[in-house]
């Protein structure tokens, strides 16, 4: 737990210095963000009420403080607790990460299964997809999904309907981009299991070449990849913040761009923390499931106590 408190601090330090940098005045969120054209005495109330004409030491102290409590402040744009308005925004944000994540996790499943075959040219072809699918940005994607599935063909709902139907574009944008790297972190796993003996004598015990290569080839092959699933975790919620915005879904992500916008830094700080402490949690379950399917990584376990 120690290692997971330093990551936190860091995280929350960082978040804390970096904000101090955005243009603007803080006490502006509370009047009616920047360009309301509050008055001098107006702001001042504003910085006295939330404590933003303390020296920044002081505020920083004084934040962590209110953190060692569990408290995240008071919104200085909608005059609730920052809990409430994660509250509201958590739910969205990690149904879509969860559907992306699986997504993500099925396509380069797929192209895994694909690579660890015998065909060369089927494993070049899955090879060159998985890189151009990597390379591909998230909002370029999202573009493309919404002109080719809602504007020409029409099957599915260009901004979020708060069904099913609504979630496939935004899930599918945030996806196809980490399904490559996936794949392509997977990859090397499956080319050394391809030769490894375990697979020479699976198939001298009889196993058919399906049973091995998903047995034994895939499930080390994934090893890699399930190692990277804190990464691909920040980078799915990092990606919400633009795919939220561009399918006008409610979410971390969106609110993060629009508190950042007016300077709202109690609930940025909110946010940040709770995508790092999102990072820790899955990093931990990361380690146990790696250590089942992976026997030779256990001892690892052994050490999360210290590490996490």
């Amino acid at each position: 737990m120690g290692g997971a408190l330093v990551v936190l601090l860091t995280v929350a330090t960082l978040a804390f210095v970096a904000l101090q940098f955005i243009p603007g005045d803080p006490a502006e969120a509370a009047l009616g963000g920047p360009g309301s054209q509050a008055s001098a005495e107006a702001l001042q109330a504003a910085r006295a009420e939330f404590g933003l004409d303390r020296p920044i030491l002081v505020q920083y102290f004084d934040f962590l403080w209110r953190l060692l409590r569990g408290d995240l402040g008071i919104s200085y744009a909608q005059r609730i607790p920052v809990t409430q308005v994660l509250g509201h925004a958590i739910g969205p944000t990690l149904t879509l990460t969860l559907a992306a994540f699986v997504f993500a996790w099925v396509l380069a499943l797929i192209s895994v299964f694909i690579a660890s075959g015998a065909s060369r040219w089927a494993r070049a072809t899955a090879s060159a997809l998985d890189l151009v699918a990597a390379a591909t940005p998230n909002f370029w994607l999202a573009s493309l999904l919404v002109l080719l599935f809602s504007s020409v063909l029409g099957w599915l709902p260009a901004v979020s309907t708060g069904s099913f139907a609504g979630i496939i574009l935004p899930a599918a944008a945030l996806a196809i981009p980490t399904a490559g790297f996936i794949a392509q972190v997977c990859r090397a796993g499956i080319d050394d299991a391809r030769q490894a003996p375990f697979v020479e004598a699976a198939r001298a015990r009889g196993e058919t070449e399906a049973g091995v290569r998903i047995r034994h080839i895939l499930r080390h092959g994934m090893v890699a990849g399930l190692n990277m699933s804190a990464w691909t975790l920040g980078t799915l919620l990092g990606g919400t913040a633009v795919i939220e915005v561009i399918f006008a879904r409610p979410g971390l992500g969106r609110t993060l761009v629009n508190s950042v916008l007016a300077r709202d830094i109690p609930v940025v700080l909110g946010v940040v923390l709770f995508a790092a402490l999102a990072y820790v949690v899955v990093t931990l379950v990361t380690d146990l499931i790696v250590a089942k399917i992976d026997p030779r990584t256990e001892a690892r376990i052994e050490q999360v106590g210290t590490r996490v």
